[in-house]
C-alpha cells in the first residue's frame, strides 16, 4: 500500500507542480498587471482632474492680471480665500521665487517648496506634477503646479499650485488590490479543486489496474476492471481486461498442455518400461521380446516426434526455425509422405484416394519442412478420420500457387472450435492423441514459405485441409 500511496502523490506532485504551476504564473502575472493597471488608471484621473483646475486658474488670473503685481496679491488672496473645496484639495499661490505667498490651508504660506513639481514649472514654464511624500507633514500627496503669465508682455508673475492628499486613493487602491489578489487565490482555489476531481478520475482507475497488475502478477488470472468512463481511460480498463482475459485462456491452455503433454509422455514411456521389464524377464521367448521390441521403437519414434514438435515449436516461438530452401517438384513430398501413411491408414479401415497432375509443380521452400506439414496433416485424417472410408489427397496448380488439399470423412471438428484448432496448445474436445501443438507448427511453417493454411469442417461430416504457397515457374534445379 505504501508503494501505491506513492505513487499517487507523485502522480498528483507532478500534476499540480506541471499544471498548477503554469496557472499560477499565469495569475500572478495577470494580477500584477491588473493591479498597475488600476492604480495608473485612477492616479492618471486624479493628476488630469488637477491639471485642469491649475491649468483653468491660471488663464483666469491670465486674463484678469495686469502687469501691476499688487493686483495679483490681492487678487491672489482673495481667490485662495474664497477657495471652496478646502476640505479636499490645498490651493497655494507661488511667486517667481518658488516660495508660496498664500496657502488655503494657511500652513504652508512663506514655505519653499523643493518638490520637482515646483522647479519644474517655473524653469520650463509648463504645468508639471509630483507625486510623493509632504515635507511638512509627511503625507503621500500629488501636487500639480501651473505657470501663471499676465500682462501685455505675458511675463511670468508666479504659480498656481493644487496639492491633493492620496490618502483615500490609496485605502481604495489597496482595497481594489485586495479584492483582486481574492479573485486571483478564488480562481487558483476553484482550479485547484477541479485539478482535484481530474485527478481522482485518473489516478483511481490507475491504482486499480496497478492493483489488478498485482493480482494478476499473484496468479489470479481473469480479474477483471469496471468500466466507469467511456473515454481513453475506458479503452485501458478494457484492454487491460482483454489482456487479462487472454492471460487466463493462455494458463489454462498451458495448464492443459502440461496435463497433455505428461499424458503423452507417460503413455509410451510406461509401454517401453513395461516391454523391457517383460522381455528382461524371460530372454529366452523371441517371439515376445520380438514384439516387445517392436513396441518400444514403435513408442521411441511417438516420443521423438512428440520431442520434435516441441523443438520445433520451441524454435518458432524464439524465431530460430530457419528453412533450407531450394527449388523442387513439390509433388515428389506430398507422396513420399502418402506413402509413408499409406499402410496405417490402410489398417484403420481407410483407402487413399491420390490425385496430382501430369507436370511438375515447382516451389521454392524447405522440402523437409513441408514434407513435416503433410506427414502432420495426413496423419491428423488417420485419427480422426476412422469413421469415415476415405481420405482424398490432391495435389494442383491454381494460379501463381501450388495447392494440397488433404480431406477426410471423419467426425469433423466442432463449429465453435474451429477458430482456434491453430492455436498452440489448443486441444479442444478431440479425444486423440496428441499435445496440442502439431497443427500450430504447421501453421506456422507455412506462414514462413508465404503461404496459408485453412482448415474447412462440417461436424460429423469430416474436415478439409487446403495448403496454399507460392509456385515458381521452371524445372527442379538439384544443385540448389
Amino acid at each position: 500500500m505504501k508503494r501505491i500511496g506513492g505513487f499517487t502523490k507523485g502522480i498528483k506532485r507532478r500534476w499540480l507542480v506541471n499544471n498548477l504551476s503554469v496557472i499560477v504564473v499565469v495569475l500572478m502575472c495577470v494580477f500584477a498587471i491588473g493591479s498597475v493597471s488600476i492604480s495608473n488608471y485612477y492616479t492618471s484621473s486624479v493628476r488630469t482632474s488637477l491639471q485642469s483646475r491649475a491649468s483653468n486658474t491660471s488663464q483666469i488670473i491670465n486674463e484678469y492680471m495686469s502687469d501691476n503685481y499688487e493686483t495679483f496679491y490681492y487678487y491672489a488672496s482673495n481667490l485662495v480665500n474664497d477657495f471652496s473645496d478646502k476640505d479636499k484639495l490645498e490651493m497655494q499661490i507661488i511667486d517667481t521665487n518658488g516660495r508660496v505667498m498664500f496657502s488655503s490651508t494657511g500652513l504652508s504660506a512663506g514655505f519653499v517648496p523643493t518638490a520637482e513639481d515646483v522647479c519644474m514649472a517655473i524653469t520650463t514654464g509648463e504645468i508639471s506634477s509630483f507625486i510623493g511624500e509632504d515635507e511638512l507633514t509627511g503625507e503621500h500627496i500629488m501636487a500639480v503646479t501651473a505657470p501663471i503669465y499676465a500682462g501685455s508682455n505675458n511675463s511670468f508673475i508666479g504659480a498656481v499650485r493644487y496639492v491633493s492628499s492620496l490618502k483615500i486613493l490609496d485605502r481604495q487602491l489597496t482595497q481594489l488590490n485586495i479584492l483582486l489578489a481574492l479573485a486571483t487565490l478564488s480562481v487558483v482555489a476553484l482550479v485547484m479543486i477541479t485539478n482535484q476531481f481530474f485527478i481522482k478520475s485518473i489516478v483511481n482507475p490507475v491504482l486499480q489496474i496497478n492493483e489488478l497488475a498485482g493480482r494478476i502478477a499473484k496468479g489470479q488470472y481473469g480479474a477483471r476492471l469496471d468500466v466507469a468512463f467511456d473515454d481513453e481511460i475506458g479503452e485501458l480498463c478494457s484492454t487491460i481486461n482483454n489482456m487479462s482475459a487472454e492471460i487466463a485462456k493462455m494458463e489454462k491452455i498451458k495448464n492443459d498442455f502440461i496435463s497433455s503433454v505428461s499424458h503423452e509422455l507417460r503413455t509410451p514411456l510406461t509401454a517401453i518400461g513395461g516391454w523391457a521389464e517383460t522381455i528382461e524377464s524371460d530372454l529366452d521367448d523371441k517371439e515376445t521380446a520380438t514384439s516387445g521390441l517392436e513396441i518400444i521403437k514403435k513408442e521411441t519414434r511417438r516420443l521423438s516426434q512428440m520431442v520434435e514438435e516441441l523443438l520445433d515449436f520451441s524454435r518458432i516461438e524464439s524465431g530460430a526455425l530457419k528453412l533450407q530452401t531450394e527449388l523442387f517438384d513439390l509433388r515428389g513430398e506430398l507422396y513420399d509422405a502418402v506413402f509413408t501413411y499409406n499402410e496405417m491408414l490402410r489398417q484403420n479401415g481407410l483407402e487413399i484416394k491420390y490425385s496430382e497432375p501430369d507436370e511438375p509443380i515447382m516451389v521454392v521452400g524447405d522440402r523437409n519442412r513441408l514434407k513435416q506439414v503433410f506427414l502432420n496433416i495426413i496423419d491428423n485424417a488417420g485419427k480422426y478420420g476412422k469413421d469415415g472410408d476415405t481420405v482424398e489427397i490432391s495435389i494442383s496448380k491454381e494460379g501463381a500457387n501450388a495447392v494440397v488439399r488433404i480431406t477426410d470423412n471423419g467426425v469433423g471438428i466442432p463449429e465453435s472450435e474451429l477458430p482456434f484448432v491453430k492455436e498452440k496448445f489448443y486441444r479442444g474436445s478431440a479425444k486423440g492423441r496428441g499435445a496440442g501443438i502439431g497443427l500450430a507448427v504447421c501453421s506456422e511453417i507455412i506462414a514462413l514459405h508465404e503461404g496459408s493454411l485453412d482448415i474447412d469442417s462440417v461436424y460429423g461430416e469430416g474436415t478439409e485441409v487446403t495448403i496454399t504457397i507460392p509456385a515458381e515457374a521452371g524445372e527442379s534445379v538439384s544443385s540448389l
